[in-house]
């Protein structure tokens, strides 16, 4: 239950809202290999995680940083990746991690190579600002291009979402930029308040997403505020304005029933001109109202689920100036990505890619970041993150089409078909060994379960079949498992959570099937439930949708889906 005490992030925030710390001052000391307990907090706001290597931690702790990016709807110019590729290179693991969020991470930074890295990112016109922290995080965008006349407006106002809340303290430039600390006296420290975000900033962090009806590729229900965009029925390629979604979130802990994944709930409509102004309203009502007294308390879902949608709404327009008008009527039907060759509306082409766990990283026998490095450097794509950690690349010519194709073959990378059809909706978070949370291994396992589940298929007589599947090392749900069909959350070391039921058009919330089962149980959790599945559905009927119905007890809210 929430105290009356403010928590240490929210003292920390307060005793120095330019939010600078003494980050510029570590940086400056070589003998440092690691920041201090606050700086630690801080760094966050900057995009950046200080870690450690669990894999060594009997030999001693080695410190290492995660980068993050600040990539609005995931879209690269290719000098851009090219800079990002190189960055990997000379100063991180060699790899690039496509996020759940459409941005970028670097792994296995240490501190002598953090200002070379942040250096880099910055000449490359890219910032790590508020990719972190008590904030609004990187807003999502649809990333397939011109598969809707509304994409290129959609993508406008994610950016100008996107640009109307970041935070305006100075340190973030003058120590990554100008290389040093911000030079405030204490007082003037003390004394900063940003415009939008106060003194104190967020009670946590703050998710935004974009989507177009009838295609969820965002998922934009697990987010703390989603816009679905609505079209003219008499003119497609008229954006009329959006649905505005409020309260989505995912995170939750073990064994405390207060904490809970959550789908947002639809507030009303706005006309597109209003997109910024509603964006800050609900932010700002979250600032004033969010439970600054208990982290795990402190998302803007709980505000939504404690107080309900109709004072959340009224809260909104109280802040906005104007009323949310009745939600116009939208049906999400189906999430995920295009994978191989598709023509786009202006007669050039986009490849979609899958990509293994996100991870962009040569092996033996595929060396997709080589390929990719050579197909940007000649051909100068476009480069799109998709929310499902894979990739695109755009605005390609025709005449080009098939000396890629023979370029990805060279390294072994496919192009028609990629992957069996139950990799291509999956996604796992980091965990081991760098992240401090995970509490069961996610990345590093997650191909071996495909694998089994591609042989469980093949043994059960499912060919080919979609599923969305989706693991974690820990409960924060980084890959988003509660949204899945089938969704692994790491419950202890080996130890995963079996949640099912999710919708094929990611619209709900699935639920929890069995704990703490053993990885090497998980197929035989699962074989009888897709022979039933296979024996009993109904035609049409996905497997989430199937167990939903047939195999958990009666929900006991309605299936959402509208938007």
């Amino acid at each position: 239950m929430p105290t009356d005490v403010l928590t240490k992030e929210e003292l920390l925030k307060l005793a120095d809202p330019t939010l600078g710390g003494t980050i510029g001052e570590t940086m400056a000391a070589p003998e440092a290999d690691r920041f201090s307990a606050d700086d630690e907090k801080f760094i966050k706001f900057h995009g950046i995680y200080q870690q450690d290597d669990r894999d060594l931690r009997k030999t001693g702790k080695k410190y290492i940083m995660m980068i993050r990016a600040r990539i609005t709807g995931g879209i690269i110019p290719a000098e851009q990746y090219l800079a990002f590729d190189r960055l990997a290179d000379l100063h991180a693991n060699q790899t690039l991690r496509i996020t759940s969020r459409q941005t970028f991470q670097w792994h296995g930074v240490v501190k002598s190579g953090l200002g070379p890295l942040m250096k880099g990112l910055n000449e490359a016109l890219c910032s790590t600002i508020a990719a972190c922290g008590d904030v609004n995080r990187n807003v999502l965008a649809p990333s397939t291009p011109s598969t809707s006349p509304l994409a290129d407006l959609v993508q406008a106002d994610a950016r100008r979402v996107s640009d109307a809340l970041l935070p305006q303290t100075k340190a973030y430039h003058e120590i990554w930029v100008n290389g040093g600390p911000l030079k405030l006296a204490p007082e003037q420290k003390l004394a900063f308040e940003d415009p939008l975000y106060g003194r104190s900033y967020l009670p946590r962090k703050f998710k935004v997403a974009f989507a177009i009806p009838p295609l969820n590729d965002t998922d934009i229900f697990a987010n703390c505020l989603g816009f679905s965009a609505v079209a003219d029925p008499a003119n497609p390629a008229r954006l009329l304005g959006y649905n505005v979604l409020c309260g989505g979130g995912l995170g939750m802990s073990h064994g405390n029933e207060a904490t809970f994944p959550r789908a947002a709930d639809v507030l009303g409509f706005i006309p597109a001109a209003r997109v910024v102004a509603t964006a800050k309203a609900v932010m700002i009502a979250f600032r004033d109202h969010g439970d600054r007294t208990n982290r795990k308390h402190a998302r803007l879902k709980y505000v939504l689920a404690d107080k309900g949608p109709d004072w959340f709404r009224a809260e909104v327009e109280q802040r906005a100036g104007f009323k949310l008008e009745p939600a116009r009527a939208t049906v999400f039907t189906k999430q995920g990505d295009l994978f191989g060759w598709h023509r786009q509306s202006d007669g050039r082409w986009f490849l979609g890619m899958y990509v293994e766990t996100g991870r962009i990283k040569d092996t033996p026998e595929r060396r997709l970041k080589t390929a990719l490095r050579d197909i940007v450097a000649e051909f100068r794509p476009e480069v799109r993150l998709t929310t499902t950690q894979n990739l695109i690349l755009a605005g390609i010519p025709e005449e080009q089409r098939e000396a890629i194709n023979r370029r990805l073959a060279d390294h072994g990378v496919p192009v028609d078909r990629q992957v069996a059809q139950v990799r291509l909706n999956s996604m796992a978070c980091v965990s081991m060994p760098t992240c401090g949370l995970a509490l069961a291994e996610s990345e590093r396992v997650f191909p071996q379960l495909l694998d089994q589940f591609e042989a469980l298929f093949a043994e059960l007589g499912l060919g080919d079949e979609d599923i969305v599947v989706r693991m974690t090392g820990c409960p924060n749900g980084c890959a988003r498992p509660y949204m899945a069909e089938i969704g692994l959350v790491g419950r202890a070391p080996g130890k995963y959570n079996l949640h099912l039921g999710g919708a094929a058009a990611s619209t709900r919330v699935n639920r929890i099937y069995r704990e703490s089962v053993k990885f090497d149980d998980i197929i035989a959790e699962l074989r009888p439930l897709l022979a039933r599945w296979k024996q009993e559905r109904l035609p049409g009927e996905r497997f989430g949708e199937f167990v939903d119905r047939a195999v958990l007890p009666p929900a006991s809210s309605p299936t959402k889906g509208a938007a």
